[in-house]
Formats: structure tokens, C-alpha cells, sequence
């Protein structure tokens, strides 16, 4: 007998109430009450041949507050009122069942409105006090609590979410018209009133632009109020647009794109997908892995280790809530768990994670404003070591960067970690800090050519044992879109330029994959025998923000040998 079925706690003190079951409808809408600050949602039963469950919270103009779904590995959700900046009066849980003996979701399909009832569902305990996606309790704030916070957030939360340089100019959300030319607001807000900002923390809270795309040659942006279109509840082919998320090579052949943030500041609907480099095809990735997912999140680091083939996933933000947690994913089991870890690190986006002989080289990044320190960026180093589960931090000589976040780090030929830019606002760096990884020293590089300018959230690959790139990035008024390589050898930069790298972009995604060469016939043995065991690089980058309210979705790939022959 299938006893399937999703049920929604309002407030820790009511029942759950029953939204979908077998033979009802397979889309519901519930009006949250007003004086609730947390909704649960969660499914009992065999999930049979069921895909998931989509969950959208609303607010009264039918914009999406904030997205979740439940899956036969993740069977619960959870919200808070103070968490989403947007959650309002006029509040509505959205509902719709994919998959099994259930008719699929049509907007077509009439939405079934359910009044507030106190119903107990038989045979299934009501669950205890709000929990996480990970399966952590929470607790219910007290008056005491809001009142000591209210000073201390009423500062932080309107700068917690803005990038470096930034206003803090609150914005009406844009909406989209089908077949209409996008546009919107800012993904990242003017310098204009730089010194006011001191604190700010992340860059993802003040987008509200649009939906991911394929760059434009030209963006046109458009003026007033426009309508609304449907959630997409088809399946998606491709990740949407974002920014702000991770993106891991674990082989020669295959990526994993963790998180991100696209428009209306909505963490993404598909936060995981699965990249097959031989035809450059996407596979929705979220379902295929059992255990705790990572609650939705940008500014993390994703680090492959290829001698255990784990992903560790490490802190980043969602709002008001940070993380510090570590999350790792087998990719032989694809299986997820979450570290219990011991020792001490604090909540941490937009910062570096390096990995080195098995170990996780956390340095910088943005704590949560305004606690622990106004200033907000960090200049400590973590470390953590997967086989103890325990964070420490190391004795470090020498001459260390300045607190920042939104920088780079390359591990090059396994003994130096080089860190470029970033930003603690006001200012934006272009610097060059080289960690020595044997004598635990850090020092200041001093290079020659023509350097960067300024910026942060920008992307960096290693492209041979000597050589690094970095493209583009946020200056604290545009998003950039010029190349430069880094010789170490020699301490020289040198700046190309290439047709693929031309659109301006930030939060971006960069890594290099290497793919076996085609062997190439020649007149000489001694050729055809160094073009067989040849084996070139590809450049790939995905997705970022333009500033000028676009967020994409494109995969563009670049031959490794292109790039190094530009310098």
C-alpha cells in the first residue's frame, strides 16, 4: 500500500497539515500564516517512482522569496522568516509532485488552495522544531534573543549582501516578459559611495537582474514594471544562469557544478549538474546522490581529491545564514556526508581552498557582518585535514596578505600557492602573494610587465607547471573581460586576448581539463610518436554576471595551446 505523501509544519508550535497525497492533486498552493516564522516541508512514505518535489515560497505579488525541492535523498526542507530578506505578509507554499502515477504539473492545471486546517497525519510523528535540509535543529528564537540582535542586524543586514565598493540602494525587483529584450538591475552596484560601505560583505544579495543566457553581443536593458513569467517546472537541459557557484573537474572527462545565485537574488532551482566533457552535454546531477546535500549557498570552494576521488565542499552564504561546514561527496559511491569536524573556523564565503598532500588550505574571505570584526574580510589561514576531521591553523612566516576575499589561489608545481587580488572594502587589490608550502612562509612577489588592474571575483587556471590565467572579475564598478597570464618562472605578466574570452564577467566559473590529443599523420616516426602520446589541455568557463543585470548560463571551451601560444 503506498502511503505517500508531503506535509508542511507552520511555526513549531502547529500540526503538520497534509498538502499532496496519492490520489490528489499533484500542485498545491497553502497560505503561510502570518504570525508563522518557520515552514517545514517534508514527505513520508515510499517514493516509488517519483522524481521530486518542487517547493517555492512566494510573496504577495507571486515573486519567489525562496526555492527548495524534495528529493528521495533529501526528504525535508526548512525555512526561516528572518533568514529571506523578502519574506513578507501575504506569504504561499507552492507545491508540485514530479514523476511516479501522478499526472505531471501543467500550468495548465487549476491550483488547489487549501485553507489552514490542524490535521495529523496517522501512522506519522509530528516532527520536532524546524530543522535544516542536513538534518540540524534549530531552534526558535525568543524575544530576548531578537531584541540583543535587532541593533547588531538592523546595521548588517541591508550591507551583509553587497558587493565591494557597492550602494546600498534597495531596488524594486525586475520582471520578465516572455519574448521581451532583458534587462534589469545591477549585479553589481556603482563605487560611487565607496567609504559607506565599509563592512559589506557578499555580492549576491543586491542582484536583481535576469535570468541566465547566452552572452548578447549588445545587452538592451528596459525601464518599469513588467509581468511575470510561470516558474519553469519543464526539465531543464542546461544549468541556469548564475553566479557565485563551483565548478569541479573529478576526471579527464567529467565536472560537478555546485550552487549559485541567479536572478531576483534566488539561489538556484538546479543547484547540481553533472558535465560529460566528451560532447559537452549536462546531466541534472541533484537526485543521483544519496545522502545530505549541502543546503543552497554561493561564495563556497569545491576541491577535488583525486587520491580518495572525494569533492569536499567548504562554507559560503545564503542571506543571512553562513556557513563553515565541510560536506563531502564520493564520486565512486556518489554519496554525500557531512563532516563533524573539531577544532575552530569561522563562517567563510568568497574565499581560496587548496588542495595540498590531502589537506584543505583555506586562506581569507568574508565573515559574517558585523560580528566577529567590522572590517569583515579575513587574512588567517585554515587548514583542514580529512583523515583526523580536525581544523587547525598553522604557524605562517613571512610577509602575508592583507585581509581579503574574492581572490584567487593556484597551487603550482605542488609546493606554492600563488594568491592574486581580491577586495576589503573600499579598495580592490592587484597584488601577488606566494605561499612557500615546505618552509611555511609567505612573501610578496614582485612582477614585471603589465599586471591586472584591480579586481576581485574573478577567474584563475592553472595552465602549466609555470603558468596561470586570470579573467575577468569586478573592479567596484564594471565587470572586466580582459586575459592575462602569469609566467612564475620569471614573475612576468603578460596580457592576451582571445575571441571566446571577450564578454565581460564576474562569479564566473574557470578550470582546465586535460583531454588526449589525435594523433596527427606525419612523414616522420619520431613526430608520430610525440603526437600519440600527446596530451593537450581545454580551458572551460561557465556562467558569471555581467553587471548590467544578465546572468549566464554558457559553457565556452578554449585549447590551452591557443593561450599559451598568445604569450
Amino acid at each position: 500500500m503506498d502511503d505517500f505523501g508531503v506535509y508542511a509544519v507552520f511555526g513549531v508550535n502547529n500540526p503538520p497539515q497534509r498538502l499532496l497525497c496519492v490520489n490528489g492533486s499533484c500542485r498545491v498552493c497553502v497560505a503561510v500564516p502570518p504570525a508563522a516564522r518557520q515552514v517545514v516541508l517534508f514527505s513520508s512514505g515510499p517514493w516509488g517512482q517519483r522524481v521530486c518535489v518542487n517547493a517555492e515560497l512566494n510573496d504577495a505579488d507571486r515573486i519567489p522569496v525562496t526555492i527548495g525541492k524534495l528529493t528521495p535523498y533529501n526528504r525535508c526542507l526548512s525555512w526561516e522568516q528572518w533568514e529571506e530578506e523578502t519574506w513578507t505578509d501575504g506569504v504561499t507554499l507552492t507545491v508540485t509532485l514530479e514523476g511516479g502515477n501522478l499526472v505531471k504539473a501543467d500550468w495548465s492545471e487549476p491550483e488547489v488552495m487549501l485553507a489552514m486546517k490542524e490535521y495529523t497525519p496517522k501512522d506519522t510523528a509530528a516532527p520536532p522544531a524546524a530543522r535544516e535540509a542536513n538534518g540540524k535543529r534549530k531552534r526558535e528564537r525568543t524575544a530576548e534573543e531578537e531584541d540583543g540582535e535587532g541593533k547588531a542586524t538592523k546595521r548588517g543586514e541591508e550591507e551583509e549582501n553587497v558587493c565591494p565598493n557597492g550602494t546600498l540602494d534597495k531596488t524594486t525587483p525586475v520582471r520578465k516578459v516572455r519574448g521581451q529584450a532583458r534587462g534589469g538591475q545591477r549585479l553589481f552596484s556603482s563605487g560611487g559611495d565607496a567609504a559607506k560601505t565599509k563592512g559589506a560583505a557578499n555580492g549576491a544579495g543586491e542582484a536583481q537582474g535576469i535570468v541566465g543566457r547566452t552572452p548578447p553581443q549588445n545587452a538592451t536593458r528596459t525601464k518599469g514594471r513588467q509581468a511575470k513569467t510561470p516558474t519553469q517546472t519543464a526539465p531543464l537541459v542546461n544549468p541556469s544562469g548564475r553566479w557565485g557557484q563551483t565548478l569541479c573537474p573529478i576526471d579527464a572527462q567529467t565536472a560537478i557544478l555546485i550552487g549559485g545565485q541567479g536572478a531576483r537574488m534566488q539561489f538556484c532551482k538546479d543547484p547540481m549538474w553533472k558535465l560529460c566533457t566528451e560532447d559537452m552535454s549536462w546531466f541534472a546531477a541533484e537526485t543521483l546522490a544519496e545522502g545530505p546535500t549541502p543546503e543552497a549557498r554561493i561564495g563556497h570552494t569545491a576541491v577535488y581529491d583525486p587520491d580518495s576521488r572525494r569533492i569536499f565542499v567548504f562554507g559560503g552564504s545564503k542571506n543571512k545564514k553562513w556557513f563553515n561546514d565541510v560536506h563531502i561527496l564520493d564520486t565512486q559511491s556518489w554519496k554525500w556526508t557531512m563532516v563533524e569536524a573539531q577544532g575552530k573556523v569561522p563562517p567563510l564565503a568568497y574565499h581560496s581552498c587548496s588542495m595540498f598532500r590531502g589537506e584543505l588550505f583555506v586562506l581569507g574571505g568574508v565573515f559574517p557582518c558585523p560580528n566577529p570584526e567590522p572590517d569583515g574580510c579575513s587574512d588567517s589561514l585554515y587548514i583542514f585535514d580529512p583523515h583526523l576531521s580536525i581544523w587547525y591553523q598553522p604557524i605562517v612566516t613571512g610577509d602575508k596578505p592583507s585581509p581579503r576575499s574574492g581572490h584567487s589561489a593556484c597551487v603550482m608545481q605542488e609546493r606554492k600557492i600563488y594568491v592574486f587580488g581580491g577586495w576589503d572594502t573600499p579598495v580592490c587589490y592587484n597584488d601577488m602573494y606566494m605561499l612557500d608550502l615546505g618552509l611555511m612562509e609567505f612573501s610578496a612577489v614582485k612582477t614585471t610587465g603589465k599586471a591586472p588592474s584591480p579586481r576581485s571575483w574573478h577567474g584563475s587556471a592553472v595552465l602549466s607547471d609555470t603558468k596561470f590565467l586570470i579573467h575577468g572579475g569586478y573592479n567596484g564598478n564594471n565587470a572586466l573581460n580582459d586575459t592575462f597570464i602569469f609566467d612564475t618562472d620569471i614573475n612576468s605578466w603578460t596580457e592576451v586576448t582571445h575571441p571566446d574570452l571577450s564578454v565581460p564577467r564576474a562569479g564566473h566559473s574557470i578550470i582546465t581539463m586535460e583531454t588526449a590529443g589525435r594523433h596527427r599523420f606525419s612523414s616522420s616516426s619520431e613526430d608520430e610518436e610525440e603526437d600519440a602520446g600527446r596530451v593537450t589541455g581545454t580551458l572551460l568557463m561557465f556562467g558569471g554576471g555581467d553587471n548590467e543585470g544578465n546572468f549566464y548560463s554558457d559553457l565556452t571551451t578554449v585549447a590551452v595551446e591557443e593561450l599559451l601560444n598568445a604569450v
